[in-house]
């Protein structure tokens, strides 16, 4: 049996569960199994501040419902980490970072008052305030715990999060994937998480990286191969001799870009390495051993020689892996280094060393700040129209490079720390350099973003930048140098040293023997001295106030923070008549295309709302700082796929009494586990989504929206059925929630197939939503 199986059946023993369910899994790997759906209670929730912030006003409306307030409360471990508010708006100077953490308390305070309210009056709840790292590197190096106890039980670290890349954490062994906002309250609040046994893919990593590749360049190889493979609704799970060769922080690498290939988790099983590393990052001596003796005696050890029955098998020689980028707008679309210039003449106008996905691996980060040491000794400099940043995970990154020496050499190229968060990876980059901005919006100017994140869907970055390339952070300060990606960095040299000799990039690109000789620096009182007062503030945060009351006082002038709408309209499964298409969609359309994070336009709806409220233009702020008021974020919708009049339209059909469908194509949903992708759908008055397939956050969150997603049979799609997008749809049957319906389309008519997928879905979907069914649970039917 895989471990990751071995630790559900755990969870439902545990959790006492039907029994029907422990035969399932008893039985795993049989068709029947596979169609059977498991009730998972997480250890606990993970969220982050824009995500976090709904789903707490979801929590506080539901106090404003019940008689008694304080019985809404999370019923497990909730930790929130704030690092997604964070904004590139200074760079490139030794005030960068001040500036910045200046700008995000000016335009988030009443966010952040929130959270305090939350922090002070749920139980159980604890807040990371801003500037202590990225959630996933913060969880990674300190607050995930591997093996949990209470109440006298020991018990695996089951950890749910509302960002898609919690999977991070699969690198130290503890199970855990991203869900939507929606069903993590629901789970916070003791419901279920149902999900269908899944299969096991087993993915065999033999032989070792070669000098001059990296673990990203490892991470976009495997992305690339298990897109192909499909993966979607499945769990990967690492093993054989290759996985002893890498790192924690190789593993959490590859763990993190889990959603980027399309799985539920991206698992490597407990061994020594990871002892090792828990015991480098400062947890206590009892808290390592009840790892290691709870892993052995549980059957949760790893085991190279000892292969699972896997589900399906891949198979990768990591001496195979060379030096890569992925783009210019997938992550899955990997190009070999030696062929990133093949006619691409754009120019660099962001270089970013951004995001857990990479800051988290010292030996790259190392690497990195070797780089540009050696390129500076050579008189390079990068180039002024680049905007350079640095943004790691975590102050540990700060330290070790401070402790090397690095960090002058980093600065005097630019990359001067711009803040603790997510920053460019999530969009929140800033504005480009002025004159380079310019001669985008005069011109259209072709320009790229390059970074070391994990996602690069066009606009995602930055709206000026339609194109995005992932690559380590050695290789960002590198085209920070060239400022253009015409340049073949395995052939033409970066620059010229003052003298006017060649320097190319096998010049200045460290040893291996060198990193490992540098990673000396680091030690585990760095890490115990950055998390000491983990969930301290600074006095900016302390400063705040702390307003702990049972039920949120809500300002009805506030353009932050609005009572959310869910308990006010009940739809239960009707059937759907006179519909109309309010857009037809193509494949891959992503959660950052349904509701965009990045800055305001100030002449979108949602611009013009926060004007029409006096809201100054530099004080929009982001559509990710803005979801905890839905008349913003339903304003936003589908303003990433460049469709205007949508919210116009949706109102226009509202007032007339018509409801709404979309039609998309394959991997609808892909991406962000954003749960107002599917909020501000249901508010747009969207009753069904009918697709080739869903990714499948996006398709929970449509469930627990009330929204109904309904997929063609195999082979059939809009093309094939000759649908246009003007017809008027209707779907009788919906309240039988039978397998399959049929959808009338003006005089055609063709079965879909119902993906309420367990008995589960189908109960939150006929009580028309999630939120409405845990609302039941205390007494009150809305």
């Amino acid at each position: 049996m895989p471990y990751t199986i071995r630790i559900l059946l755990e969870n439902l023993l545990r959790n006492d569960v039907p029994r029907e369910q422990i035969d399932a899994v008893l039985d795993w790997g049989s068709e029947r199994s596979f169609a059977t759906a498991v009730d998972i209670h997480p250890s606990r929730i993970f969220l982050h501040d824009t995500n976090g912030v709904p789903l707490l006003t979801d929590i506080a409306a539901m106090r404003d419902a019940v008689e008694h307030p304080d019985a809404v409360n999370p019923k497990i471990p909730v930790e929130l980490v704030v690092d997604h508010s964070v904004i590139a708006e200074e760079f490139g100077t030794p005030t960068a970072f001040e500036r910045n953490v200046e700008i995000e308390y000016e335009r988030n305070a009443e966010r952040y008052r929130f959270l305090r309210w939350a922090q002070a009056s749920l139980d159980r709840f604890a807040v990371v305030p801003p500037g202590k790292g990225i959630m996933h590197q913060v969880n990674l190096e300190h607050l995930a715990r591997v093996v949990m106890t209470d109440g006298g039980w020991a018990f695996p670290d089951l950890c749910l999060g509302t960002d898609s890349h919690t999977t991070m954490v699969n690198g130290i062994g503890v199970l855990g994937w991203g869900i939507g906002g929606i069903d993590a309250e629901a789970a916070m609040l003791g419901e279920a998480v149902t999900m269908l046994l899944p299969p096991v893919v087993g993915f065999r990593l033999t032989g070792a990286l070669p000098s001059g590749a990296t673990a990203t360049d490892l991470v976009l190889t495997i992305t690339e191969l298990l897109r192909e493979h499909g993966v979607v609704g499945k769990f990967v799970e690492f093993h054989g001799e290759g996985v002893r060769r890498l790192s924690v922080p190789d593993r959490a690498t590859i763990a993190n870009m889990s959603p980027e290939f399309g799985s539920t988790c991206a698992y490597f099983p407990i061994d020594d390495e990871t002892i090792r590393y828990l015991r480098f990052t400062g947890r206590s001596e009892e808290q390592v051993a009840l790892v290691e003796a709870y892993a052995k005696e549980q059957g949760l050890w790893h085991r190279p020689e000892d292969t699972a029955d896997y589900t399906e098998t891949v198979e990768l020689d990591l001496g195979t892996v060379q030096p890569s980028l992925a783009g210019p707008n997938r992550p899955q679309d990997r190009i070999a280094l030696a062929d990133a210039a093949v006619g691409n003449s754009g120019v660099v106008g962001i270089a970013a060393i951004t995001s857990c996905t990479n800051t988290s691996n010292p030996s790259v980060m190392i690497m990195a700040g070797l780089l540009a040491r050696n390129a500076v000794l050579r008189g390079l400099t990068s180039k002024p129209w680049v905007k350079t940043t640095l943004s790691p995970g975590s102050r540990v990154v700060t330290d070790y490079l401070d402790t090397a020496g690095l960090t002058p050499s980093l600065e005097k190229l630019g990359f001067h720390l711009t803040g603790y968060g997510c920053m460019t990876c999530i969009g929140a980059s800033g504005p480009l350099v002025d004159e380079l901005q310019n001669a985008v919006r005069s011109k259209g100017s072709a320009v790229v973003a390059v970074l070391s994140g994990n996602r690069n869907f066009a606009g995602r970055i930055n709206p000026d930048i339609r194109m995005n390339y992932l690559a380590s952070p050695p290789l960002v300060i590198a085209y920070a140098l060239t400022g253009t990606m015409a340049t073949d960095l395995t052939r033409d040299p970066l620059g010229h040293s003052p003298e006017g000799t060649p320097v190319f990039l096998s010049d200045i690109w460290p040893s291996q023997d060198e990193v490992t000789a540098v990673m000396e620096v680091i030690t585990p009182d760095m890490f115990e001295e950055a998390y000491r007062d983990i969930f301290t503030g600074d006095a900016r945060w302390e400063n705040l106030g702390n307003p702990g009351n049972d039920r949120y006082d809500w300002d009805p002038q506030s353009t932050y923070l609005r009572r959310p709408p869910f308990f006010d309209e009940p739809i239960g499964p009707q059937d759907i008549k006179g519909a109309r298409v309010l857009a037809m969609l193509g494949d891959s359309v992503t959660t950052d295309h349904i509701s965009p994070a990045g800055a305001i336009p100030p002449g979108s709806p949602a611009g013009r709302y926060l004007a029409e409220r006096g809201v100054k233009r530099f004080a929009f702020n982001t559509y990710a700082s803005r979801r905890g008021n839905h008349e913003v974020m339903v304003r936003g919708a589908f303003g990433n796929v460049q469709l205007p009049g949508i919210y116009e339209a949706a109102m226009a059909y509202r007032d007339a009494g018509v409801p709404l469908v979309i039609l998309g194509g394959a991997q609808y949903g892909t991406g962000s586990s954003r749960d107002w992708a599917a909020k501000a759908t249901a508010l747009l008055g969207v009753r069904a989504v009918l697709a080739e397939s869903f990714e499948r956050i996006h398709r929970s969150n449509l469930i627990g929206m009330g929204v109904l997603p309904l997929q063609y049979r195999p082979g059939e799609n809009a093309r094939s059925l000759d649908l246009t997008g003007r017809e008027v749809i209707s779907i009788r049957g919906v309240s039988t929630m039978d397998e399959t319906i049929t959808v009338h389309a003006d005089e055609r008519q063709f079965d879909v197939v119902v993906r309420l997928d367990t008995a589960r879905e189908r109960e939150v979907y006929r009580a028309g939503g999630i939120l409405r069914l845990t609302m039941s649970r205390y007494g009150r039917s809305l």
